[in-house]
């Protein structure tokens, strides 16, 4: 019997096989996929996330793979753009935004080096049960043939459509609804001031360095009007991009699109309950939002590490498991309900309030608090600490005392 089942590779179940096997637990590591190999994602890793993989020692790895470092965001909203460099995290102050071959393989190879069992091309087709509680799965090998194994956990770490969420009926809650559908691709020969950032009414655009001098451009709109622009995406991309971003058209027309669009129409925004009799889910399996912000991987590192945590205290004894996941829960949801109300405000793509445009107004010039402002979407400056009345009041009055220019 194993100790820990982890269902699913990538940014949460590899971390998590890799946390929990360098404490010593016997875990078998299931995926589908074969390594390396893509996903669809946003790519981006927060300084949060960075500061991760250093503590792991894993970034260097990710550093030697040809993918630039970003410090610095520009936020055009139109008439005027501010700039400026997030605090850093725990001493991480860049950002990186890997391919998923690159960044899932490394950490692929990690957590097996750490002593987990990885086996690739394994599809789960069942939770095996005793008394309600969940005892392990069965599947298929990559070569087709049945195989069962039984476990102390078994651990959901299959994204947003997970199998095991489905077949545990994990509750869902606080549940926002699908708010937005995107498309990307990759150029070369396309310069970046830093990641850019286009926020306009019904529309966001994204423009981000990834790996071998490849520029990530992605279009945002409403989830309405996905199929609309799945009928003839290269067309409605550029269009977009002209309209919205038209400096970034402009490098673009100059520059080479290297790969086809890649998109996505089903991104729902809610928690799940992530535990039960036997099970667990991490990532987004047990909190799928809106990739608006990027927020994606760098959660998935963040909650791997509370659940291996969680799993050592009940595994050791030193804490009922009930307890140590219930813990889990809470501080999983006490770390992200913030940015999540954020980012779901953002995906709606409405309209910025009167308060946000004079507080943006407000920013320009003042370079401390574009900064931290900036940090709220990197996730290194609490949304409700930069937010709150005290502070944007000072904002807004420290700007209205300026002289005129």
């Amino acid at each position: 019997m194993y100790d820990a089942i982890v269902v699913g590779a990538r940014v949460a179940g590899s971390p998590l096989a890799m946390l929990l096997a360098r404490k010593g637990y016997w875990v078998l590591l299931l995926d589908k996929s074969a390594f390396p190999s893509d996903t669809i994602s946003t790519h981006h890793i927060h300084q949060p996330g960075v500061a991760r993989l250093r503590r792991w020692g894993l970034l260097e790895k990710i550093q030697a793979s040809n993918v630039p470092p970003t410090t610095e965001i520009k936020f055009d909203v139109g008439p005027f753009a501010i700039k400026g460099a997030p605090p850093p995290f725990e001493g991480a102050a860049e950002a990186y935004a890997p391919r998923r071959r690159v960044l899932d393989k490394i950490l692929v190879d990690a957590a097996v080096e750490a002593g987990a069992e990885l086996r690739e091309g394994f599809s789960v087709e069942e939770l095996t049960t005793a008394g309600g509680v969940v005892t392990g799965i069965r599947g298929r090998d990559r070569k087709g043939s049945a195989v069962t194994e039984r476990a102390r956990v078994v651990i959901g770490a299959d994204g947003t459509r997970s199998f095991v969420a489905q077949n545990v009926q994990a509750p869902v809650y606080l549940d926002r609804g699908m708010l937005t559908c995107n498309y990307y691709s990759y150029w070369s020969g396309v310069p970046l001031d830093g990641v850019e950032l286009y926020p306009r009414p019904g529309r966001t655009i994204v423009a981000d360095k990834t790996n071998d001098g490849l520029t990530l451009v992605c279009v945002v709109r409403p989830k309405a009007e996905f199929a609309g622009m799945r009928s003839n995406v290269e067309a409605e991309f550029m269009r977009e991009v002209r309209e919205n971003a038209p400096s970034l058209f402009e490098r673009l027309r100059a520059g080479r699109r290297e790969e086809r669009f890649g998109g996505a129409g089903f991104l729902p925004n809610f928690f799940r309950k992530p535990y039960g009799e036997g099970w667990a889910l991490v990532g987004d399996a047990g909190y799928p939002k809106d990739p608006i912000t990027a927020q994606g991987i760098t959660n998935g590192f963040s909650h791997a590490e509370m659940l291996a945590e969680a799993l050592d205290a009940g595994f050791s004894g030193r804490t009922e498991m009930k307890d140590a996941l219930a813990d889990y829960e809470r501080r999983r949801n006490e770390e992200v309900m913030a940015m999540f109300e954020q980012n779901t405000q953002l995906a709606r793509l409405e309209p910025p309030p009167a308060e946000m445009v004079t507080l943006l107004d407000a920013l320009r010039g003042n370079q401390a608090e574009t900064d931290r402002f900036l940090g709220t979407v990197a996730g290194t400056v609490p949304p409700q600490e930069f937010y709150s009345p005290e502070n944007v009041g000072r904002i807004v009055r420290a700007a209205a005392l300026k002289p005129a220019a």
